[in-house]
């Protein structure tokens, strides 16, 4: 019997109070859609380390299972077991610990040199206690020297005690599959969850692209190029994209991935009605997925929301489906 679909969260720690709100909220309404966790990223350098230490707190304290980032940048070992510790004593029992990113002022790089350096003592402090998830880079990590170079930095990871692996966003779901046959033939057999990059803002998404060395396909960059600064258009042109790539990974065999959501933008409020459903419901559920607003009365967008209804309520639990329908089914949700 085929392995339950399952989908997980992203989000950045919010650096003012308004932001904190707001993640707040945001957190909220994702927590219907019942999302096996909540993953909270690190700063460049460890810059947010206390706003994500503080968010894998107040997730965890809601009942939710938190996966904090942990990095290798600017870390000693001490600190490490301390954090560690704090975790352990608050009943997290998932990290995600990473090298990190360099930022361009920043000089030393810790004690802990490579990610699978930071996995080894993990482990060797931890045992078991700790599921363990660690990078992936379908499209090879823009400071490796060669694709087989990366394979064997990602296969020593694994065998430092890694549990998952989720990767770096793609567009090209042929990179997804790619990888997945270079690892299965180094002899790697942990899962690989696919990261995904809603489409909201091109010029960041541009910036942040290519100092990670994720791909923007040509026909996608010039298509965003196209719209300007017309957010609407591109978000919508986003959700297309985004969801023709879903649509690939499940049909490649993918069973698990991780959404990144932005917390800056305003969930979307609208009204009127599209073939039953309020185009704020319909509007709620995908701003749900990375903030995305720009519905389009048409079949693309009646498709685009039938296939992350029929996705995600099929990977949620019953109780949890019957939950999420009867939202739909309520009046609007007026309170975002």
């Amino acid at each position: 019997m085929p392995s339950q679909k399952s989908f997980s969260i992203e989000v950045f720690p919010p650096k003012t109070p308004e932001a904190i709100s707001e993640l707040r909220k945001t957190r909220a309404q994702l927590a219907e859609l019942s999302p096996k966790y909540f993953s909270i990223t690190f700063g460049a350098g460890g810059s947010t380390q206390q706003g994500t230490h503080n968010i894998a707190l107040e997730i965890q304290n809601e009942g939710y299972e938190a996966a904090p980032h942990i990095t290798c940048i600017g870390s000693t070992r001490e600190k490490v077991r301390e954090r560690l510790n704090e975790y352990r004593s608050c009943g997290i029992r998932h990290i995600v610990a990473l090298r990190g990113d360099l930022p361009s002022s920043y000089g030393v790089l810790g004690e802990f040199h490579y990610a699978n350096e930071l996995v080894e003592f993990i482990r060797a402090e931890t045992g078991d206690w700790f599921r363990i998830d660690v990078a992936a880079y379908p499209e090879m990590h823009p400071q490796a020297k060669s694709m087989n170079d990366d394979i064997n930095n990602f296969v020593r990871k694994v065998e430092a005690g890694a549990d998952v692996a989720v990767t770096q966003y793609f567009y090209n779901a042929s990179a997804y599959f790619r990888f997945m046959e270079n690892v299965q033939a180094a002899g790697v057999s942990i899962p690989v969850i696919a990261g995904i990059m809603p489409i909201t803002n091109y010029t960041q998404l541009a910036r942040f692209s290519d100092m990670c060395g994720a791909e923007i396909p040509r026909w996608i960059r010039l298509r965003l190029e196209s719209y300007g600064n017309d957010l609407a258009s591109i978000r919508a042109f986003g959700l297309d994209v985004v969801t023709e790539l879903c649509e690939q990974l499940l049909e490649g065999g993918l069973r698990d991935c991780i959404f990144t959501v932005s917390t800056e933008l305003p969930l979307p409020r609208k009204s009127g009605s599209v073939s039953g459903f309020t185009k704020d419901r319909n509007d709620l559920f995908l701003s749900w997925i990375g903030n995305l607003p720009g519905y389009k009365e048409n079949g693309t967008a009646i498709r685009r929301y039938r296939f992350f209804m029929d996705y995600f309520l099929r990977s949620a639990s019953t109780s949890s489906g019957r939950n999420f329908a009867a939202i739909l089914s309520s009046t609007p949700l007026t309170n975002l």
